[in-house]
């Protein structure tokens, strides 16, 4: 990671922070964006206080042209772009038949549609650099869950797209990695959007027990390093997923509903 450029889309909180922290004591030159300019400012200054070279760029990913100027700031920056990762990402957690759809529009637009914004405009420097593309993609891009019908559509997006990029980029020497964390301790869940698109407030689950963001980032490195196609983080999310290709599917509805119900104010209570 010696000198090269890492972009990461959402990258003043959660995983996209420890990324960026991650990647950056590991030598890389680091560009991160957001929408809000204080907190980019102070995870600049926190890298920057470790020596990490940093670049912070206002930006909202559901704009196209917001990430077209993210990737020519960064080349005017710095020259080049050697790993791209698509963390920017919201959640949601209501009934589809109670939920109003410009909440699922909102998370399509941001979680699929802002990570094909940002690689179609950093692709050609990509392939330049024969690096890498990662997307940032969740257990319920493998297995859908209740309640997240848009959030788990949009994972099931960006899986797709990424494999089928993937294929597309053989002859160019390419690498895209699909990584799916797991449940992760982060503010995803306090800032998911409830039914009517307001944010929850209070995440469902125990974020205390769950993988931190910072060793999900050093298990994200070690995969662009190693050019690893797909990564699958947790026990729980790789149980999930095996048992979710070999149960039959009436089983695994039930378990998945049951173990979701039993969340606090669970939306099936």
């Amino acid at each position: 990671m010696q000198n090269k450029v890492v972009v990461i889309t959402g990258g003043s909180s959660g995983i996209g922070r420890a990324c960026a922290e991650i990647f950056g004591k590991a030598g890389a030159k680091i560009v991160i964006t957001g929408r809000n300019e204080q907190n980019l400012q102070e995870v600049t200054l926190q890298l920057n206080q470790l020596g990490i070279s940093c670049l912070p760029i206002i930006a909202d990913v559901a704009n196209e042209n917001d990430c077209a100027n993210v990737i020519s700031d960064t080349i005017h920056h710095f020259g080049k772009i050697d790993v791209l990762i698509n963390n920017a990402g919201i959640s949601m957690r209501a009934l589809f038949e109670e939920c109003e759809l410009s909440v699922i529009r909102k998370v399509m637009e941001t979680n699929f549609f802002g990570m094909v914004y940002m690689t179609k405009s950093a692709l050609p420097h990509i392939i330049q650099s024969q690096g890498s593309v990662v997307g940032i993609s969740s257990i319920a891009g493998y297995r859908g869950l209740p309640a997240r019908t848009g959030y788990s559509a949009s994972k099931f997006a960006m899986n797709g797209f990424l494999e089928a990029l993937r294929t597309e980029l053989l002859p160019k020497n390419v690498h895209v990695l699909i990584a799916a964390p797991g449940f992760t301790a982060s503010n995803i869940r306090k800032t998911a959007l409830a039914k009517d698109g307001s944010q929850q407030g209070e995440s469902p689950r125990e974020e205390e027990k769950m993988m931190s963001a910072e060793e999900v980032a050093e298990h994200i490195l070690k995969a662009v390093r190693k050019r690893k196609k797909e990564l699958i983080l947790t026990s729980q999310g790789k149980l999930t997923i095996w048992l979710n290709k070999w149960l039959p599917k009436n089983w695994i509805d039930k378990l998945v509903f049951n173990a979701l119900k039993k969340e606090p104010n669970s939306p099936f209570q």
